[in-house]
């Protein structure tokens, strides 16, 4: 319900601003895959980062933690790109081709760097160290701003699975809903996380759960072309809530950790 890449962003300034070990990010990270493995993907990258190159052996997320530190990467962003919206990205290139396709990217602005993570075998996560060709500002979605569209987003997706009929369909929705957005409940996050970021990612996981369900077909179920073209417009933009919600939760995290490690909180 979430990604890898917020779990990186989240931890990973959480270890910069010492709020957390290294061990706990890569503890972290296990939640998503046995085994993390770094590579970046040009050898300029490669070079300036420590890391090995795209026809080289991959190497832990240890390393790439030291290499952030050696970088003084200071801090990290969640984007998650869709077609026609890859800001964040650096423009046209390798990083935001690679990051569409898999729908994440954590992005450390200050080390012009970006990663994107791919499963590669069963229990392998590779993370592909991109060059950020250019860093622009990207839109701040204010936390409350995200969570009232996400609160509005859940009437409406409620909503739309009784217009879609998933019910009738799907007679264990219910059941479905609850065990995907449960998902969410099994990762960890710092101590420090702020209790609001915490509700709006689990409520996007709701939503998302809902989106889910109501975007898949019923086991041997047909739908013709105009049922589906009416759902896909119908769920849209409650994707594009839940979408918001994490990139504003995640910033809110990364924002509380800094201050905490800075001591401002």
């Amino acid at each position: 319900m979430s990604c890898a890449s917020a779990t990186l962003v989240v931890w990973t300034s959480a270890w910069l601003h010492g709020s957390a070990a290294a061990d706990d990010v890569l503890d972290a990270l296990g939640s998503w895959a046995e085994l993390h493995e770094v590579v970046a993907d040009d050898d300029g990258t490669a070079t300036a980062l420590d890391l090995p190159g795209p026809d080289e052996r991959a190497v832990g997320s240890a390393l790439l933690l030291a290499a952030l530190r050696r970088a003084s990467a200071s801090t990290a962003r969640l984007v998650l790109p869709v077609p026609g919206d890859v800001r964040g990205l650096g423009g046209r290139g390798p990083l935001s081709q690679c990051a569409l396709r898999v729908g994440q990217a954590a992005v450390l602005p200050d080390v012009g760097v970006g990663l994107v993570p791919r499963l590669v075998a069963d229990g392998v996560l590779r993370w592909t160290v991109f060059d950020l060709p250019t860093v622009t500002a990207v839109e701040h979605v204010p936390i409350g701003e995200a969570e009232h569209g996400l609160a509005s987003a859940m009437r409406e997706a409620a909503t739309a699975l009784v217009t879609l009929d998933v019910a009738r369909h799907r007679p264990n929705v219910r059941a479905e809903i609850a065990e995907l957005a449960a998902e969410h409940t099994k990762l960890t996050w710092p101590a420090g996380m702020p209790p609001r970021a915490l509700r709006v990612l689990q409520r996007a996981a709701e939503v998302a759960a809902i989106l889910t369900v109501a975007a898949s077909d019923a086991p041997g179920g047909a739908v013709s072309a105009s049922a589906q073209a009416a759902r896909d417009e119908a769920l849209r933009p409650l994707s594009e809530a839940v979408r918001r919600a994490r990139v504003a939760a995640v910033d809110e995290a990364v924002r509380v950790l800094s201050d905490q490690g800075a001591g401002r909180v």
